[in-house]
């Protein structure tokens, strides 16, 4: 990337092309004012369908697609609110018009809170002959199919509405680590070798952490997370109010665990999630592995976690533009064909990105699914290396899944299921390490870009995994009564953490400030996502093969999952695509690629 923009952190002064265009939603923040009070006023009107809902089929009609349309609406008033707030998350008004919208969502809710009870004293019968003698229903079968399954954790009307109004008390947890994290928080300053002093926030942090002067990537990583041990405290606090949250709602809807109210949710087996653990637990010499060859080639004498982000071939420091990172995702993902590609090129041209980091910005990178009549947007926080471009081809993948279902699916059925969220964007990522393989050959960046991909599975699934494990553990303990405090949880994270990387096997030090890492992982806020993460990535290694060795009927199959939202559930969804996450095979075929990387890259250094 040109040094001014990597160093420019005004967002006045970043060129408007490297910011996202949010006029194509509202054309400014008057004009999302207008749309949200007339929304808000016409919520009321839902008391009209109350106690008649199944009185017949029409009327169950009319309450389902005025739901909808309401939920449609919102939707785009809240990626409006949530986008603007995340250009700077210092600016009180665009957080005020978030709560603002938590508060409108909760009110929704609470006006709609009889549908389902309704729906389920109408029972079984009477829905399925409705759905027969009303075709307009049709598109909301999977909808009606999920209220009768959940029934046993189907509360009273009365009770619903009492967990709608809660909604944004919810979300206070979450809200005031958000603020924290990316606003208020005091991140140290610290010199390094050459004489630069630098302010660690997040986004320093990630790019830094990379630098090949070893000492300053310790000096990096033991400031930032020591930073985070001096208020280990407070994240203690939020994280335990988001525990007490999910475990007050899972005790209210009568289910045994947290666990088993989130994969419910999903209709996901629980036995999806142990079973990943487990597995990534048995394969974990294939991580050592790695380790041990990463021990190699920086050529130190004893691995420490501050060298897991360093780069492994010193020789190659390639920096890519934004229009170079352009240019590789468009060619890597050629394979799914140009109107795939020709949507992509309208994301760049027409702003659907926010591609450069800004002071007061959201750390990290994230795509939203809508909304649903515009197109999806994309945060990032480009700092010019491969891990970045990689990071885009990533977000580009949900975007894509996105825009498709959207265009796609009538809105009920475009939403597709978490579980299924990272399978785009990890194929993404594949497409695009493949592209770069076969255009580079000499053997020193060949290497590094094998580096990569491994580096890709052993933060996808590897780590991953062990932040899936200790969120089970947290949760377990809240469920037990028993204390979550910032020291407990540093301990736990500390001792997954050394079984992971095998410090007792002297594998990789993991020094005790390590032991903060867990403070800004924003996952925990949002229960069971990371291990999504797995096992999209374990799916869609399966896909991309086929799809990379030119079979142009997995081709199709994974462009229709794409377009099929959330038409089924998402177990049926991958198996439509051509793989079931549901054996330990897309683990094994992973774990097996990974392995071949690896011995490709042994022969590299044996030749170098």
């Amino acid at each position: 990337m040109n040094g001014d923009l990597a160093q420019e952190r005004d967002r006045a002064k970043i060129p408007a092309k490297y910011k996202w265009n949010l006029a194509d939603m509202y054309a400014n923040e008057v004009a999302w004012r207008e749309s949200r009070d007339g929304l808000a006023a016409k919520i009321p009107e839902f008391a009209r369908f109350q106690g008649k809902l199944m009185s017949s089929a029409g009327a169950l009609t009319g309450a389902l697609e005025m739901m909808f349309v309401f939920d449609r609406e919102l939707s785009r008033l809240s990626a409006y609110a949530w986008l603007l707030a995340d250009e700077d998350t210092r600016d009180g008004r665009h957080q005020g018009m978030r709560q603002e919208i938590e508060q409108l969502r909760s009110v929704f809710q609470s006006h709609t809170a009889f549908i389902a009870p309704e729906i389920l004293q109408g029972g079984k019968p009477i829905v399925e002959q409705f759905i027969v003698a009303e075709p307009r229903l049709k598109i909301y079968q999977l909808y009606l199919k999920e209220i009768l399954r959940r029934k046993p954790h189907t509360l009273s009307e009365n009770e619903e509405k009492i967990l709608a109004d809660a909604a944004p008390l919810a979300s206070g947890p979450s809200n005031v680590y958000t603020i924290l994290t990316n606003a208020d928080f005091p991140y140290p300053a610290i010199l390094l070798s050459d004489g630069r002093s630098v302010r660690l926030d997040q986004a320093a942090y990630i790019y830094l952490r990379t630098l090949p002067e070893r000492a300053d990537r310790e000096k990096v990583m033991s400031s930032f997370f020591q930073s985070l041990g001096a208020f280990s405290r407070t994240f203690g606090a939020t994280l335990n109010g988001e525990l007490q949250k999910v475990l007050f709602f899972a005790k209210t809807r009568k289910y045994p665990s947290a666990l088993e109210m989130v994969l419910d949710d999903l209709n996901i087996p629980v036995a999806v999630y142990t079973g990943l653990i487990e597995g990534v637990r048995r394969n974990l010499p294939a991580l050592h592995r790695y380790l041990r060859l990463r021990k190699r080639m920086l050529g130190v004498d004893r691995l420490h976690y501050f060298d897991l982000y360093a780069p492994l071939v010193a020789s190659v420091n390639v920096e890519y533009t934004p229009q170079e990172a352009q240019r590789n995702v468009l060619a890597a993902f050629a394979p799914l064909g140009p109107d795939y590609t020709s949507t992509i090129r309208r994301a760049f041209d027409e702003r659907w990105i926010d591609l450069l980091p800004n002071n007061g910005k959201r750390s990290g990178a994230y795509s939203t699914h809508g909304p649903y009549d515009v197109h999806p947007y994309v945060l990032m926080n480009f700092n010019s290396k491969y891990a970045d471009v990689s990071v885009l081809a990533h977000e580009l993948g949900h975007t894509m899944h996105s825009y498709l279902s959207n265009k796609t699916q009538p809105y009920p059925l475009a939403s597709y299921p978490s579980f299924v969220a990272e399978v785009a964007s990890t194929f993404n990522e594949s497409l695009l390490v493949d592209y770069m393989l076969k255009n580079s050959g000499a053997p020193d960046v060949r290497l590094s870009l094998l580096g990569n991909y491994i580096e890709n599975v052993k933060g996808t699934v590897f780590r991953a995994t062990q932040f899936a494990e200790f969120e089970l553990r947290i949760h377990e303990l809240t469920q037990k009564g028993e204390p979550i405090v910032g020291d407990t949880l540093s301990a736990l994270y500390l001792d997954i953490t050394k079984k992971y990387y095998g410090q007792d096997e002297g594998l990789c030090i993991v020094d005790d400030y390590v032991a903060h890492e867990w403070s800004l992982v924003p996952h925990f806020y949002s229960e069971f996502y990371m291990f999504q993460y797995a096992t999209s990535f374990t799916a869609s290694e399966a896909l991309a093969a086929r799809v990379k060795s030119g079979d142009a009927a997995a081709t199709k199959r994974y462009l229709a999952f794409l377009n099929a939202g959330g038409s089924k559930y998402p177990i049926e969804l991958l198996k439509d695509a051509g793989v079931d996450v549901t054996t330990g095979g897309p683990l094994e075929l992973t774990i097996g690629a990974m392995n071949q990387a690896m011995d490709e890259m042994e022969r590299l250094l044996a030749n170098l």
